[in-house]
């Protein structure tokens, strides 16, 4: 379908961290890219790549007037977050914070999509907002080893996200999926899904397999695709659509939840089966973003309702083919909850499991959340520029303490 010119003098080696920043993280890498022809063709991409752009973007000093937040999203390890903006885009470190890098255009600038590959150079930018750097249909490659734009992938509808893997590429549209080799950028593979506004889509990164998750053909319904194998299971995750899904760094434990935003279900990748469920609450709550912990022992989860729970998953995470699954008529209570002598005896809703922890924060504005790597820590990250670090008790449970608080847009934020 497709040919990539290759990188002309670029190391995609490249970490945005200085030596003193590694010192917890891997030095990331990528293979170099390859001109390779393919001769697989779509109706909805363009058959052709464009050559790297010759004149990188004009760019001007971090700008002085405040910037609109576009776009949030941690990288692969949780360890960096990246930013789109009206004016371009910024990257920074979690632990510790600080920004490590921001790149700010002085014509159009809005980045509506910014997909990090763990700590290396290369990034997948989407224009967006109401002045967009680049057409919203386009992923562009950016290597931020040569500040510029390396190539472009056009599509004939808006591309919705993006997710990057060591060997792969995935381009999410409204209702289609291209999986692309990295190497080559060569289609492998193409998904067609019920109305996916959000871009939802989740793959694992573990090297020894991949594993890819997005909405399936009908409400409710979730469809796992498994490379290694070349197996494809659809689970029947809720009645109502899905709102949001997370995938554990293995690909072997799936988190989801509905419009209706009061359960969320864990399910066995590998045979579909019901593991955990777990109630945020009774009311009806728009689930922004779920997270498992590095050891899949513990899962957060934030709404629009102001709170980020935590739960403590109950799961064999070494060997979840052979943990017995849990039934949905048979709720898990916790052991720090003070209904569970009632179990069986009030409905469903008062023997529930419920989070260990919890932390408060503005009712209505959207935050994502992931677990950092001191132990037993969640940084929370929100649509009005708050970073917040903070450090639950694993045992007594209850409000999390907040270490930390920043306003990220705030120009004293900049490094």
């Amino acid at each position: 379908m497709a040919t990539l010119s290759a990188y002309p003098n670029t190391n995609p080696n490249t970490n945005f961290l200085s030596p003193t920043d590694q010192s917890n993280h891997d030095r990331e890498s990528i293979p170099p890219m390859q001109h390779h022809p393919s001769s697989e063709t779509d109706s909805d991409a363009n058959p052709n790549f464009h050559s790297p752009l010759l004149n990188p973007p004009d760019s001007v000093p971090p700008a002085v007037a405040p910037s609109s937040l576009l776009h949030l999203s941690f990288n692969q390890d949780h360890g960096c977050f990246a930013a789109g903006t009206d004016h371009g885009f910024r990257i920074y470190n979690c632990d510790p914070f600080r920004e490590i890098f921001r790149r700010d255009f002085d014509r159009g600038g809005g980045i509506g999509v910014v997909e990090m590959l763990f700590r290396c150079n290369i990034l997948a930018l989407v224009g967006g907002g109401p002045d967009p750097q680049y057409p919203p249909n386009k992923v562009m490659i950016w290597d931020d080893h040569q500040s510029r734009c390396i190539s472009e992938l056009s599509f004939r509808s808006e591309v919705r996200s993006v997710r990057l893997r060591r060997d792969r590429i995935i381009v999410v549209l409204e209702q289609k999926i291209f999986v692309y080799n990295f190497v080559d950028l060569k289609l492998l593979h193409q998904i067609e899904t019920i109305a996916n506004p959000k871009g939802l889509c989740a793959v694992s990164q573990g090297a020894a397999s991949l594993v890819l998750v997005c909405p399936g053909l009908q409400k409710g319904q979730v469809r796992v695709e498994h490379y290694a194998s070349k197996r494809t299971k659809f689970i029947m995750a809720h009645d109502s659509r899905i709102a949001c899904f997370a995938l554990s760094q293995d690909g072997q434990l799936l988190a989801t939840a509905s419009t209706k935003g009061t359960l969320v279900r864990i399910y066995n990748t590998i045979d579909g089966s019901l593991l955990q469920e777990v109630r945020r609450g009774a009311d009806r709550a728009e689930i922004y973003s779920l997270a498992f912990s590095s050891n899949t022992q513990w899962l957060a989860v934030s709404s629009d309702k102001g709170t980020v729970h935590v739960f403590s998953l109950k799961i064999n995470a070494g060997s979840p083919s052979t943990t017995q699954s849990r039934s949905t008529s048979e709720p898990v209570v916790s052991p720090h909850s003070s209904l569970s002598f009632i179990k069986g005896v009030l409905p469903k809703y008062f023997s529930s499991e419920w989070s260990v922890a919890q932390f408060r924060l503005v009712e209505g504005s959207q935050y994502l959340v992931a677990f950092g790597h001191q132990k037993n820590t969640v940084v929370i990250l929100g649509i009005d520029g708050s970073f917040y670090r903070c450090q639950f008790d694993p045992v007594n449970g209850g409000e999390m303490t907040q270490l930390e608080y920043h306003n990220f847009l705030k120009p004293e934020a900049a490094f």
